[in-house]
């Protein structure tokens, strides 16, 4: 086989003309990694992905759709996430023209195409291979692919050892290409992910690869800093071999964590003597409270973009979840390491809203929450939930309320009530009290309430999977679990 290369000024890409009448296939590298970090990266980026809660693993293609379409703004663009371990993945092609970036884990990549046409494969089965191209992408590199409607792909690591790539890929309009009526209605009910979108190679073209040689493929060799077939290129290439492997070795050291931060205006919460007449709180406990705190949070005019009291609840109990205060967090592990043996419940999140992580799913607020009972007004400009549990030493429940003013305002509300069940409860709820009127109900509803107000919720709390009934009280069974 003849070798030759020429230097490239730019980014070293390659055009490759399509065999049938479709699109050239495009790929062009953009810079070199540090030694062995593109399997460093992959590890990482891998366990995010498979964290995410769109993750699907299908194909030998994990991947997560990360943004999915807005089409009430004409967008009928994707963003997803995928990757290809060490073994690669079958041929297979999509409806659609694809573009993406990705990085090479520490053996490098290789890509292939196929181009032929439907209509040149019918003709003749062996137009998938004569249409075959393959591209060498070197080890620990960026670089991006971008090719036409209908075209064959496959991509496989060039070393056994490590994980072929992990890419970002565009979809630029779902809807285009010959789709299925399936996929399309999919792709309508914004429901789609990679593994629908995909259709794999025939069983006869399938057939005829396994006996293809495919040493006999023409390739094309992108390479940075030396010619891909030079010893300088195979010293480096050697070196990014037996680093990438340690270097992953040594991440495990640390968890693939991120973090969002934000930064919130800061509204005063204030504290109630009681919990209203006319709240869920008022219609709990009622034999009598060793403890009861109500503290509400006032939000100008115009703060709350929805006008649907229930969705801003849903936010608000999402943000109980999602955005706990660091310093309850810590004081909860504390109390967890100290009641264990004990054997009393123990949770990540502030009690009030602990029983948000039940498995119970009696009752459900939004088709989300167990709750003990719901409320939304005939107006949907009040919607309260009430929480709770029941332990060895004390029984409580926990009111959530967000009301609607007329003047573009909101209320919203956290309240606790606690009945003990014998001295250790006293003991306990004396010694937590004044922490938990003071900084436990105040930090977590001004924290949930921030991210009820995130710019990026918006979308989530206006378009709820699941309603409560309208201005109907609903209780769960009085033996449900907390």
């Amino acid at each position: 086989m003849l070798d030759t290369h020429r230097v490239s000024r730019s980014f070293p890409s390659i055009s490759l003309p399509s065999y049938g009448d479709g699109s050239p296939v495009e790929v062009a590298l953009i810079t070199q990694l540090g030694i062995g970090a593109g399997d460093q990266l992959l590890r990482d980026a891998g366990l995010r992905q498979a964290a995410h809660p769109a993750f699907v693993d299908a194909l030998d293609e994990p991947s997560a759709r990360l943004g999915g379409m807005h089409l009430a703004h004409d967008d009928a663009s994707s963003l997803y996430s995928f990757s290809v371990g060490r073994q690669g993945h079958p041929f297979h092609r999509h409806a659609g023209p694809r573009m993406f970036t990705a990085i090479a884990g520490s053996g490098g990549a290789q890509l292939r195409f196929s181009t032929a046409s439907d209509a040149q494969l019918q003709r003749d089965p062996a137009a998938f291979l004569h249409a075959l191209r393959c591209v060498d992408i070197p080890p620990d590199c960026l670089f991006t692919v971008r090719f036409g409607s209908g075209t064959w792909h496959q991509f496989v690591s060039r070393h056994p050892r490590h994980p072929a790539l992990f890419a970002l890929s565009c979809h630029a309009n779902e809807r285009s290409g010959a789709l299925t009526e399936a996929q399309r209605a999919q792709i309508e009910a914004d429901n789609a992910d990679i593994p629908s979108l995909t259709d794999t190679l025939p069983p006869a073209l399938q057939q005829l690869l396994a006996q293809a040689d495919l040493a006999r493929v023409p390739v094309v060799s992108l390479s940075l800093q030396a010619p891909s077939r030079s010893l300088l290129a195979g010293l480096c290439a050697r070196t990014r071999d037996l680093v990438g492997p340690l270097r992953v070795l040594l991440a495990r050291l640390r968890p693939a964590h991120g973090y969002i931060g934000r930064s919130a205006a800061r509204h005063p919460v204030q504290a109630l003597a009681g919990s209203p007449a006319d709240s869920l709180l008022q219609q709990t406990l009622v034999e009598g409270t060793h403890h009861e705190d109500y503290n509400t949070l006032a939000l100008p005019a115009h703060s709350v973009a929805s006008r649907s009291a229930s969705a801003v609840l849903e936010a608000v109990l999402d943000g109980f979840l999602l955005n706990p205060p660091p310093s309850v967090g810590r004081l909860m592990a504390l109390r967890n390491v100290l009641v264990t043996p004990l054997q009393l419940r123990t949770s990540p999140l502030g009690c009030p809203v602990s029983s948000l992580l039940s498995t119970d799913r009696s009752m459900l607020f939004a088709g989300r929450f167990p709750v003990h009972a719901q409320r939304v007004d005939a107006g949907d400009r009040s919607a309260e939930v009430l929480l709770g549990a029941d332990d060895r030493h004390l029984r409580f429940r926990s009111c959530v309320r967000v009301q609607l003013l007329d003047d573009g305002a909101a209320v919203i509300a956290l309240g606790t009530r606690v009945r003990t069940r014998n001295r250790f409860g006293r003991l306990y709820m004396a010694a937590i009290d004044h922490v938990h009127r003071r900084h436990i109900s105040p930090a977590m509803l001004r924290m949930a309430v921030a991210h009820a107000l995130a710019p990026e919720l918006v979308q989530a709390t206006t378009h709820a999977r699941c309603r409560p009934v309208v201005g109907t009280v609903i209780t769960a069974p009085a033996t449900s679990p907390g």
